[in-house]
């Protein structure tokens, strides 16, 4: 599987769901069953290689501004939540974080920002054409810590500034 087929699936998952994440983890999991194991496992590679480029500060930081304050667990689901909303505005959230105020459309703190199941979609997938746990990806783990610049979270001033797109349409 390449790039543009993982995008391409991720994508048509999202438009059948209609952007609800649980639901596009479920129609993931359906169209990966039509895969061979190989594929989902290059599915699963791509997903973990853009989920481990996505662990950075800056988009920590848009995290919390969007959904008001994020933990580490939360901040894994966004991650998945990111990737969900496909190529285009992954992409653009990875470049610029504060890009995320343009390139969102309506934002839900309550239905939006938490994909955690579409993180388990490949591996439930595989166990189900299998019966068997995956196998490991082969690609390296995330850092121990986010790349970037440490952001103080509390400091509402800071979170401004160094997101000011953001924070005028989901703060200010």
């Amino acid at each position: 599987m390449d790039e543009t087929e993982f995008w391409e699936l991720v994508d048509a998952s999202r438009e059948a769901a209609e952007g609800d994440p649980e639901e596009q983890a479920d129609l993931l999991v359906e169209r990966l069953l039509q895969l061979d194991p190989e594929s989902v496992v290059d599915f699963a590679r791509h997903f973990e290689a853009r989920y481990n480029r996505a662990y950075t500060w800056g988009l920590w930081g848009a995290a919390w501004v969007l959904l008001d304050g994020v933990s580490d667990d939360a901040f894994d689901f966004f991650r998945c939540w990111l990737i969900g909303q496909g190529r285009e505005l992954y992409e653009g959230a990875v470049h610029d974080p504060d890009s995320l105020a343009d390139l969102l459309g309506d934002f839900d703190e309550e239905l939006d920002g938490d994909g955690e199941d579409l993180g388990y979609a490949a591996d439930e997938a595989y166990e189900q054409l299998t019966g068997t746990v995956a196998p490991d990806l082969g690609i390296p783990p995330a850092p121990p810590e986010p790349e970037g610049t440490p952001i103080d979270f509390e400091n509402e001033r800071a979170l401004a500034e160094r997101y000011p797109k953001l924070w005028e349409r989901f703060r200010g």
